[in-house]
């Protein structure tokens, strides 16, 4: 995917892509610096504990020092960069890369100019948290998976939204009971008039916890029941997560901005009942590309673990 440029709602701008560095030599190679160049000059740069932090061995048990890169072994540089506010974006950015006391330099890469689609509100209400929401370190900006022949982030934006009671907890009573939790049944919201492009029901709710799930966790039943929404020009709303027996919509069915299209639950791998939202550029809730998206009346896209309230 393109370098891909947003508003955040703290008002600063960022651009979000990753960095694919291939060892095809018979050795062993040790990366030292990448920097990120505009017009020349570094607009980015990760070096040692910087550069261990946003890279990734993927296929590759854990280490503690990612750098090194064995022969025939890819490294993904996870680049988030905050934009000065005194410099435009660049329309090509240059990359170049220290290994041992070789520089490289690439041909440069196209910024995308697709502007963020501009939506809804998913949800209704108060004291909404944007859990594991768009960070340089959130689990889903890292969930480089595997699928339909090409390892995809479609979750690059994605936002795992909790409801905070006054106190900053989700629930009230009993953490093992979904109804204890001020998330449960919310409904959620179609952010744009719409065609429902896929749904799946019937997948029953878990226990609260980190490892209960009510069953096994597979491609079909990751976001348990859910409904993707076709925005128009190749971009996809997914909804994860939600209560069995709730959906109100029909694949094929066209919905108006603001209409319910479900409740709130906790199906799927979820530990807790939370909406899960992204935008891609495909139906396919893993086999497509996250995109980012701008909620109507914010500065931007709401950051990880931005407090928000929504119109009721």
């Amino acid at each position: 995917m393109p370098p891909t440029p947003f508003l955040g709602n703290d008002g600063s701008r960022y651009v979000v892509y990753e960095l694919h560095v291939g060892n095809f030599s018979p050795r062993d190679l040790l990366l030292t610096r990448v920097e990120v160049l505009a017009n020349k000059a570094p607009i980015a740069t990760y070096a040692e504990d910087d550069l261990n932090a946003v890279l990734s061995q993927p296929g590759t048990p854990p280490s503690s020092d990612r750098r090194s890169l064995a022969a025939g072994k890819r490294a993904v540089v996870f680049i988030w960069i905050k934009v000065d506010a005194a410099r435009s974006v660049p329309a090509i950015l240059h990359h170049r890369l220290t290994v041992g006391d070789l520089t490289i330099e690439d041909q440069g890469v196209q910024v995308s100019t697709q502007s963020p689609v501009e939506i809804s509100a998913p949800l209704r209400g108060d004291g909404w948290l944007a859990g594991n929401g768009p960070s340089s370190s959130s689990g889903h900006r890292r969930a480089l998976i595997a699928t339909e022949g090409r390892a995809r982030i479609a979750q690059r934006f994605a936002i795992d939204w909790v409801q905070l009671n006054a106190d900053s907890r989700t629930f009230v009573g009993d953490a093992k009971d979904n109804k204890s939790y001020r998330a449960y049944g919310s409904e959620a919201l179609a952010a744009l008039d719409a065609t429902v492009a896929a749904t799946k029901d019937g997948i029953p709710e878990n226990i609260p916890g980190a490892t209960s799930r009510a069953v096994p966790i597979t491609s079909e039943t990751i976001g348990g029941n859910h409904v993707v929404l076709d925005l128009g020009n190749g971009r996809f709303a997914f909804y994860a997560h939600l209560q069995p027996g709730s959906l109100r919509v029909k694949v094929g069915e066209r919905v108006k901005r603001g209409q319910v299209i479900g409740l709130v639950g906790n199906s799927g791998n979820s530990t807790e009942p939370h909406l899960h939202f992204h935008v891609s550029n495909g139906v396919s809730p893993l086999g497509s590309e996250g995109l980012p998206y701008v909620l109507a009346g914010m500065k931007g896209m709401p950051l990880q673990n931005s407090r928000v309230s929504f119109a009721r």
